[in-house]
Formats: C-alpha cells, structure tokens, sequence
C-alpha cells in the first residue's frame, strides 16, 4: 500500500482500514457469493461463542472449535502471497479444507483421543504434524515471519536436546512425544494462551465490534474536542483523551493512532506541532489505550488465567499505573506548550454537554463492564451482557441503532479482528508446551538470575531489554506469554510479587510497540502525517519515558504494591503521591523545560530527583526535594531564557 503524503489524509473509513491493515497484516475482502460466504462464515463464528458463553461445552471441544474457526478462515481472509491479496487461490481452499480436517478428527473419536497422548496413533501423528504445520502457516500470513520463526526455533529444541551444551541440554523427544504434548492435551496448542482467545478476546472484540458500528468511536472522539478544546494545548489533550476513550472497547494502538489521528492531525499542526511530534503524541495516546481499563489487551486476560484471579482484579490494578501514563503524557504537553510557543487553536465542536445529553449511553462501555463484575458476573458473563446492553441501548437513537445490516457486520468484525490473535496464541502454546516438556524456563530463569548477579533491580533492566527486543520482532500478545515462561519465574525468585512480576511484563510488552527501531504504533502515525518514521518513534518514546519506569516502581520494593492498590490505603496513597512528583519532575528533565528552558546540568539533576521520588520507600524523598527545590531557586534567580527555541 502506498502511504499517503503530508497533508493528504485517509478521507474514508476503508482507507483507514487499509492504513490499518498495512501495519497489522493485510487481509482479503472479497464480494460476490464468496464474499457473502466468508463474512456468513465469521458471523457463524461470533454467534457461536456467544451462544456457548451460556452452553456448557467441554472445555477441550470448545477450544478445538475455536481453532478449527480460525484456521479456516485465516487461509481465506490472509493472502499467503503478495500476488494473491486480490482473490483467493486454489491453494487457500486446499489449506482450509486441511485445517477442517486435522481439528476435525478430533471429534471422531473424542474419548479415545484424549486418553492417547502418551501413545498417539499414526492417524494422531498424521492430524498432529498436520495441525502443527498449519498453525506455522497461518502464523506466517497473519503474525509475520519473525514469530514463525521463534516458534519452529522452539520445536527444533525440543528434537536437538541431547546434542546441546550445558545449561541448554535436555533428553530429547521424538514425533510422537511432541506431538501427544501439543495436539492432544491442553498443555500445547490447547493450553492457557488458546483458552484465553476462545473466551475472553473474542467477547471483546465482538463488543468493541459492537460499539463501533453503534457510532461510538466518533462520539468519543466528538467528546473528547469538546471537553478539551478550549485551551493552548487543547489540540494536544483532545488527542489523548480522544484515544483513551476510543482505544478501550477497540484495544488497538494503531487503529486507534489512525482513527483520531485522521481527524487530529491538521489541528496539531495549526497548533504548531510538527509532523514527528504530532505522530509521536497520536501514537503514545494510542498505545496507552491497549493498557487502559475497561478494556486492557489482550495479554491482560492472560495474566488473569495464569494467574488464577478474575479479570476484575486485573482492571483494578491496571487503574493507577493508567492515570500515570496519561498524567506523563498531559505533562509532556504542557511542557511542550511552554517550550515550543503552541499557538492556540479553536476546535469546533459541539457543546459537550448537549452532546453528552443526546449519547450518554455510549459511555456506559467504560463501566458497564465492570459494574457487572463487581455485581459477582465472571468476566465471560460480564462481556456476553454488556454487548446484549450495548446492542439494545443502540436503538435509543436512529443514527446509532445496530439495524440487521449494521448487526452482521459487527458480528462478521468481530470474528475477523480475533483471526490474528488466536493464531497467535495458538503458536505461542506450541512455545509454552516446549517449555514445559523440556524444563527450559526453569534454566532460564537461573541463567537470568545468575547473570544479573542476583541484584534484582539489574534482573528488572535485563528483563526490560528482552522484553524490549523480542517485542522488536513479535506481537504483544506473543511477547508477553514468551515472557511469562522465561521472565517472571526469575523475578519470582528473587521476591517480587507474582502479580507484580506480570504486571511487568504486560507494561514492557506493550511499551515494546512504542520503542525504536520497529514501534507499530509510531510507524502507522508517520504513515498519516508524512513525518520521518523513526524521528516520530523516537517523539513517541519521548511522550512515554516516564511511563516506562512505572512498571520498575511496583517492583523494586514491596511499598511499589501500592501502585497496584495491593496494600494499605495509607501507603497506596502514599506512593501514588511521591510518583506523580516523581513523573512531573522527570518529564519536566526529559522534555528540558521547568520554569524556563534547562542546561543540561539542570535536567540531570531533574532526571535523577524524580527518579528517587520515584522510588517507593520513603528515604530518598527528601534528597529529591533538596535536589528540585535547588533548581527551582537557580531558575527564579538567575535570568530567565528566551521562551522558544
């Protein structure tokens, strides 16, 4: 796809989707009676699990048909080559057709089959290396090669262990020991990652399918210009509050980064934003929406299976680690307004309470689904009625009522924006399967640990850097569960909380798609804006540094629980204080401006203050208080700066 120069934006809904498309994996849109039967296919799918959100399905069949789901319809909707993103080959049919086999021999003889993991058949070793096989293609054409390759990098440990050095070594495993693993248990292809996207994810891509035929995205939008637009920095602020609203129920960074940034963009440069900072600010806005309740990403169901706690838990900890990425966000661009002289803008929008009277039931999403789960709902329960609310609450209104037509599409996205995920989770459960079968993520825990001396905070910055560089290469989702195997058991071992060693985990993964050399997000924003790709990811790391030592302050010391509302209301309170001066303090040293322009002795000074304040005990706080007082002084006594550069 050509990306569209400076100035010249998507005008369309299905130029965005392309602009999308092009950074998350293109797919096929074919019309005609293949079309129609494809999009009736991934409605079948939607109503499916939504019908067995209320049936009492076992659990391994459910999971199968999900994968069977997924498979099918990835060959279709995925071109396996750039000349076959037109129309779908011979070959796609043949792999569809295949994939209903090998997930459909499953159910021949379902109680026979269970119980031979330990001695599968030669039609199990057949299905299996089958299924195997077509998870890794489909992985290709909908994930990418890097993770294709990490996954056959796994399979081949799992066959090479005898001939490996120490501390890599392991008996080895044959065909048919791998394959009773990860085909016929739920230790492998049908373990934790697949039971997540078969449950959780695809709900909630049903639902943000749901609100966004209903017209909520413009709303939030619409609202957010509304609310903020009336200041210096409005432009700036509408953009962050815009994709906070609007990236929950879709739980993309870069359809959200897209979406507002079409509508955004030409405000940002009137006020004075250049094309790098104003694709860096839309791409920070829009990955903070992937670690935003209600509705976090998808690595957050995960934590909450791995972990064996409801997903309401996990919404509650993810609540003040949210406020202060967007607080560091909001602070970079007051910083900004003073440093670059931003020119004021007048949006026009609507009044916000006048639009608020005509659409309030689109803002239930932010709570409707909480609310349920507070009311005892599981989180499955939890989404399942929050779609049915949102489905009838659209006929409030003509211009948002889901009418048959609007219904089925939603339904058919819904299905359609799972397609990649699942797959990855599906490879990613061949990884976790490896792991468990070969003891790896014990070893590399120790080796982990051991590098790192045992000193835990150089165990947090090695973890960072991994995390970092497999999120280079590989999805959150992928990262996080790579991660989950390998990082917190270390972590774990050196006394931090498990739930803050996941939490850690889910906050770098995420902050992975942000980071230079290859950050999505950055990328998709330099697309629209025609600014340089990796100046704007590196404006985008500027917006979100800050953010990126949260996830060190819960872990670091017990008292950093209080970050997770995980302690006494006394230290919660506490810690949340000392952070946002801490935040304030290192956002005013890495954007250079407090009272005026810094020297680059003051911004040090700053950096390292916060930094201390940022720490979750006590001790250091008045050292840093000295540190920002000292600078504070020095600037109101010493001439100020020119106000711009």
């Amino acid at each position: 796809m050509t990306e569209p120069p400076a100035g010249q934006l998507p005008k369309s809904a299905a130029e965005l989707e392309e602009l999308v498309e092009s950074f998350e994996g293109k797919t096929r849109h074919p019309t005609g009676l293949l079309g129609r039967a494809i999009t009736a296919a991934l409605v079948v799918m939607s109503l499916y699990h939504l019908w067995a959100t209320t049936a009492n399905v076992v659990t391994q069949i459910h999971r199968t048909i999900h994968l069977l789901f997924v498979l099918v319809l990835t060959f279709l909707v995925y071109p396996g080559w750039k000349g076959a993103a037109r129309r779908i080959h011979p070959t796609d049919v043949v792999l569809s057709l295949a994939s209903a086999a090998a997930l459909g021999y499953v159910f021949v003889d379902f109680e026979g089959f269970i119980y031979r993991a330990v001695v599968p058949t030669t039609w199990d070793l057949v299905f299996g290396v089958l299924t195997i096989l077509l998870i890794l293609e489909a992985t290709r054409r909908s994930v990418g090669n890097a993770l294709l390759v990490v996954v056959g990098g796994f399979i081949l440990y799992a066959f090479a262990g005898p001939w490996l050095p120490a501390p890599w070594t392991h008996r080895g495993y044959d065909v048919a020991r791998l394959v009773g693993q990860l085909y016929m248990t739920l230790e492998g292809i049908f373990g934790v990652p697949i039971a997540v996207s078969s449950t959780f994810i695809i709900l909630f891509t049903i639902y943000g399918a749901f609100l966004d035929q209903s017209g909520a995205g413009k709303f939030f939008v619409d609202l957010a210009f509304a609310l903020t637009g009336r200041r210096r920095t409005g432009a700036g602020q509408a953009v962050t509050v815009a994709s906070f609203l609007l990236g929950g129920p879709s739980g993309s960074g870069v359809a959200t980064t897209v979406t507002v940034g079409a509508i955004a963009y030409p405000l940002l440069q009137k006020a004075g934003y250049d094309r790098e900072s104003a694709g860096g600010l839309l791409s920070a806005g829009g990955i903070g929406a992937v670690i935003s309740p209600p509705i976090l990403g998808a690595a957050a169901f995960l934590i909450a299976e791995i972990l064996k706690i409801t997903y309401l838990q996990v919404l509650v900890m993810a609540i003040i680690p949210t406020i202060l990425y967007y607080l560091s966000i909001f602070l970079m661009i007051e910083l900004d307004a003073r440093r670059f002289g931003l020119r004021f803008v007048e949006i026009e929008t609507r009044n916000p309470w006048l639009l608020t009277r005509q659409y309030w039931y689109l803002l239930t999403s932010l709570i409707v689904i909480p609310a349920f789960m507070v009311v005892g709902f599981t989180a499955i329960k939890a989404v399942f009625w929050a779609t049915i609310v949102a489905w009838a609450a659209s006929y409030l209104r003509r211009d948002t009522s889901l009418r048959p037509h609007k219904l089925v599409t939603a339904l058919a996205n819904g299905s359609r924006q799972i397609l990649n995920i699942a797959v990855t989770t599906a490879a990613a459960g061949i990884i976790v399967g490896v792991v468990n079968l070969t003891g790896l993520g014990l070893r590399l825990s120790d080796i982990i640990i051991g590098f790192a001396g045992g000193n835990l905070i150089l165990t947090l910055i090695y973890s960072a850097i991994a995390l970092w560089v497999l999120g280079l290469a590989l999805p959150i989702t992928a990262t996080y569960i790579i991660a989950a195997v390998i990082v917190a058991p270390a972590l774990i071992k050196l006394g931090v909380s498990e739930l803050a060693a996941h939490m850690f985990i889910f906050y770098y993964a995420v902050l992975s798609e942000v980071s230079p050399p290859v950050g999505l997000s950055p990328m998709a924003a330099a697309a629209l804006t025609g600014g340089n790709p990796f100046k704007t990811m590196l404006m985008a790391w500027k917006y979100t540094l800050p953010a990126f030592i949260v996830p060190f302050m819960f872990t670091v010391h017990p008292d950093g629980m209080g970050l997770l509302l995980q302690a006494p209301a006394a230290d919660v309170i506490r810690v949340s204080i000392t952070s946002i001066i801490g935040l304030a303090t290192v956002a005013a040293g890495i954007n250079g401006w407090l009272l005026r322009k810094t020297t680059l002795l003051e911004r040090i000074v700053l950096i390292i203050a916060g930094i201390l304040f940022i720490y979750p005990t006590s001790s250091p706080d008045f050292i840093a208080a000295v540190m920002v007082a000292a600078v504070v002084a020095f600037q109101t006594l010493t001439k100020p700066a020119p106000q711009t550069q």
